[in-house]
């Protein structure tokens, strides 16, 4: 084993990308360069690194330099749901682990940071369960706190996409059909705008805006995630009164990244029938999972109850999204 640690730079962009989309364990389309470089040039202080065995790479840290509570902070990877050590299948071992661990941490104190934050890909969403991973943050002292997330089995789904519910969320969805409501596809570039538009509208409310603006969603569209990005809308006749932006995790997960609609069309039960609608969408097209995504926040001790019945009351499983922190100066 001939380990060495390499920073990130552009010349490494194309076997970045090969190594997470081919070769790793526990890589996702949110770690590759093609992703992480939409964020305009200045946005992050670039701070990524490979791990190297000789001239192969075994694993990649999608990172940036940040501030933390005072301390210059090693973050992977704030522009990305998902950072954290992205392995390699040849060494999701003990052996390479046990080696990888402290030669990373040394690496990352000997740049000058204080602290350091891990957000490491959920099992669903990795090749296979990453146990072993969690066990060295662990071994090696990170603190963790953990984010609940709601995803549904799509082969448990019935047919019907109703008997696996609550009783009242079939009353709701049962309710939420008779509104003549309609979804389809959004294709378009207009219509993405007017999906941005009740994004916005919805999210005014939480005195917030969406995190992309809507010339980012209109390039992840047609160019940088072509193939994975989708769109669905919700109309009452010609009005857009509901959408979603959704993102494809190859054939195993689809998962609901934006949810909003038009206040005035709550009490129309109008996500109900968005919701239920993506549901029977994804069991037809044969994923494994559908993901609701998490609802909680302020480091995860905060959780959005009425979001979280929600989500329970159409049958989900329960799963965590991981990070991991660890303050490397007393």
């Amino acid at each position: 084993m001939n380990l060495n640690i390499v920073k990130y730079d552009d010349t490494f962009k194309d076997r970045w990308d090969s190594f997470v989309l081919g070769q790793s364990v526990n890589g996702t389309f949110l770690q590759t360069r093609n992703f992480l470089d939409y964020h305009p040039k200045g946005r992050f202080e670039e701070a990524s690194l490979l791990i190297m065995n000789g001239s192969n790479i075994i694993a990649v840290i999608p990172a940036h330099k940040n501030a933390e509570q005072g301390m210059e902070t090693f973050y992977s990877h704030k522009g990305s749901t998902f950072g954290g050590i992205v392995l390699g299948k040849t060494a999701y071992n003990i052996s390479y682990l046990e080696a990888v661990m402290p030669l990373l941490e040394e690496y990352i104190a000997q740049e000058g940071y204080e602290y350091i934050i891990m957000k490491s890909t959920p099992d669903l969403f990795s090749k296979e369960p990453m146990g072993l991973l969690d066990y060295e943050f662990f071994k090696n002292g990170y603190r963790q706190y953990d984010e609940i997330s709601f995803y549904l089995k799509c082969g448990d789904i019935p047919e019907d996409g109703m008997s696996m519910m609550t009783s009242s969320r079939r009353r709701d969805c049962r309710y939420s059909l008779k509104n003549g409501f309609t979804l389809k596809e959004l294709k378009s570039d207009e219509e993405v705008e007017q999906f941005y538009l009740v994004l916005c509208e919805n999210l005014r409310k939480f005195d917030t805006v969406p995190v992309h603006n809507c010339d980012e969603l209109i390039d992840f569209k047609n160019n940088r995630l072509k193939s994975i990005i989708k769109f669905f809308g919700v109309f009452e006749k010609e009005k857009m009164a509901a959408g979603s932006m959704l993102f494809a995790f190859g054939n195993d997960v689809l998962h609901t990244q934006y949810l909003a609609c038009l206040p005035e069309y709550n009490r129309k039960y109008i996500m109900n029938f968005m919701d239920y609608s993506l549901i029977l969408i994804s069991k037809k097209n044969g994923y494994r999972y559908f993901s609701f995504g998490t609802s909680t926040g302020k480091n995860s001790r905060e959780l959005n109850l009425g979001l979280a019945l929600y989500k329970e009351g159409f049958g989900c499983s329960y799963g965590v999204n991981r990070t991991y922190t660890k303050l490397l100066k007393q």
